[in-house]
C-alpha cells in the first residue's frame, strides 16, 4: 500500500469489489421496510450540537465522550452525528407526528463516533435505521422488534438472538434508581472510574457498563422492571404476548437498558455469534426525545442496524459475496476505424441497458484480450479494418471459446430485447 493511500484510523474504503454486497444489505432493506410502509428521509450528517446533547443526554458516552464536534464560521457549535434518530426527529419535528400522526420512515448513511476501533466498530460506520413517530402502543413496538428480524433474515444475517426489556416511564424510576443506587454503593470502590461517577449522575449507565469488574455486581442488581407501576408491567406483557402470536423468540434481559437516555417502555438488542465480543448487531426501542425549541418531546419507537456488522453476520453464515457485475461484451478494435466505429457501438449498446467496454485507445488484440479476460467479460466482439471494409464481425464467447462470425447490423440483435440498429451517424 502506499505511504498515503490509507485512510484515517476507524475510517475505511469501500471498492467496486465490495459494494455488491453492501447494496444487497441496502436494496433488501429498501424492499422490507416498502412493506411495511416506511418510506426514505435523508438529513444532513451534522446537526447543532444541541439536537444530541438535548436527544441523547448530556450524562450518555456519546455525548460525554464519543461525539465529532466543530465550530462553523458564525461560531456555532455542530456536530456529526453519532446515530440516527436525533437528526431525523429533529425534522420530523416541524410535521403532523409532533401532534400524534403515525410517520413512517427510514434512513441509511454514515455516523461518526470517537472510540476505540475494533472488528465491526469504527469511527465512521453506517446505519440502517427505521423511525416510526407520532403515537404510543405495544403493537408498534411489537411490529419495529418483528420488522428488525425480518430484515436480517432477509438479508442474510439469521442466527441472531433478541434480547428484551423495559425501561417503564420517568414516573416509575424514582424507587428503582434508589434500589439500584443501594446496591451499587456497597460495592463501588470495586468499579471502574466511569462506574463511580455514574452512581449519583446516572445509576442506569452503570447497567450498560462492560468493564470485566463491574459484571458482577451488575449481574447481582434488583430487577428495576419489578419495581415499575403497573401500566408499565401491562404494556411490556403486550410487547411480549404479541411476539409470542408472531411466534418471534426471544428472551426478556433484566439488564439491558441500552445507552441512550432517551428510551422509555420497550427496549430491545439483537446479537449474533459472528461478531465476537461486541455482539450486537442491532438495537432499539421506544423512546421520548427532546427536541431544542419544543416543550414537549416528540414520540417514536425504532432501531439502527449496523452495516458493517450485517457483513460480518453474512459473512460467519456463509452467504457468498457479491462480485461486480460483468461486462456482457468487451468490443476489439484493430485500426482506427474499428475503434471509431466500436466507440458509437458501444453507446449504443449502453443506451439499450447493455454493460459493455472497450478500450478507447488503439492497442494490440493481445493487451485488449487481457483486459477482457481480467474484467470476466461473458462475449468479446472482434473488429478489424478488413471486417468492418466485409460489414462483419467476430463475436467469441469466453466461457467456451465457440466464436461465430456475423453481420454488423445484426450485432445489435445479439444482447438488445429490442430491434435497434447502429445508423450512419453516432446514437442520439
Amino acid at each position: 500500500m502506499a505511504k498515503n493511500s490509507a485512510p484515517p484510523p476507524g475510517t475505511g474504503d469501500i471498492f467496486p469489489e465490495e459494494i455488491g454486497s453492501w447494496l444487497a444489505i441496502e436494496n433488501g432493506a429498501r424492499e422490507i421496510f416498502r412493506r411495511y410502509g416506511y418510506g426514505e428521509i435523508r438529513t444532513p450528517v451534522f446537526e447543532y450540537t444541541e439536537v444530541f446533547q438535548r436527544g441523547l443526554g448530556d450524562e450518555t458516552e456519546v455525548v460525554k465522550k464519543e461525539m465529532y464536534t466543530f465550530e462553523d464560521r458564525g461560531g456555532r457549535s455542530l456536530t456529526l452525528r453519532p446515530e440516527g434518530t436525533a437528526g431525523v426527529m429533529r425534522a420530523l419535528s416541524g410535521t403532523e407526528a409532533l401532534n400524534g400522526v403515525e410517520t413512517r420512515v427510514f434512513y441509511m448513511g454514515s455516523m461518526f463516533r470517537g472510540e476505540r476501533p475494533s472488528a465491526g466498530r469504527r469511527r465512521e460506520f453506517h446505519q440502517i435505521g427505521v423511525e416510526n413517530a407520532g403515537r404510543v402502543s405495544p403493537a408498534l413496538d411489537a411490529e419495529s422488534i418483528t420488522l428488525l428480524a425480518r430484515l436480517l433474515d432477509h438479508v442474510g444475517a439469521s442466527g441472531y438472538q433478541i434480547l428484551l426489556n423495559t425501561r417503564g416511564v420517568k414516573e416509575d424510576r424514582k424507587e428503582a434508581e434508589q434500589a439500584l443506587r443501594e446496591h451499587f454503593s456497597s460495592v463501588i470502590d470495586s468499579m471502574c472510574e466511569d462506574c463511580r461517577e455514574r452512581l449519583n449522575r446516572n445509576v442506569w449507565r452503570i447497567l450498560d457498563c462492560k468493564q470485566p469488574q463491574c459484571q458482577c455486581h451488575i449481574e447481582s442488581a434488583p430487577d428495576a422492571a419489578s419495581l415499575f407501576g403497573q401500566a408499565s408491567k401491562d404494556y411490556f406483557k403486550e410487547v411480549c404476548d404479541i411476539l409470542s402470536d408472531l411466534s418471534i423468540p426471544f428472551r426478556v434481559e433484566p439488564r439491558l437498558v441500552r445507552g441512550l437516555d432517551y428510551y422509555v417502555h420497550t427496549v430491545f438488542e439483537l446479537t449474533h455469534p459472528g461478531l465476537g465480543g461486541q455482539s450486537a448487531i442491532a438495537g432499539g426501542g421506544r423512546y421520548e426525545l427532546a427536541v431544542p425549541g419544543l416543550n414537549r418531546p416528540i414520540v417514536g419507537v425504532g432501531f439502527a442496524a449496523g452495516v458493517e456488522r450485517l457483513l460480518m453476520a453474512r459473512e460467519y453464515n456463509k452467504v457468498p459475496s457479491i462480485p461486480p457485475e460483468r461486462p456482457k461484451v468487451y468490443l476489439v478494435s484493430l485500426g482506427k476505424s474499428a475503434l471509431r466505429y466500436n466507440i458509437r457501438l458501444a453507446d449504443l449498446l449502453r443506451s439499450k441497458g447493455v454493460h459493455t467496454m472497450l478500450e478507447a485507445e488503439e492497442k494490440s488484440m493481445k493487451s485488449q484480450m487481457r483486459s477482457a479476460d481480467r474484467l470476466k467479460a461473458e462475449n468479446v466482439l472482434i473488429l478489424g479494418e478488413n471486417e468492418l471494409a466485409a460489414g462483419s464481425c467476430v463475436l467469441k464467447n469466453m466461457a467456451d471459446g465457440s466464436q461465430k462470425n456475423i453481420p454488423l447490423d445484426k450485432v445489435p440483435a445479439e444482447f438488445c430485447k429490442e430491434d435497434v440498429s447502429l445508423s450512419g451517424k453516432p446514437p442520439a
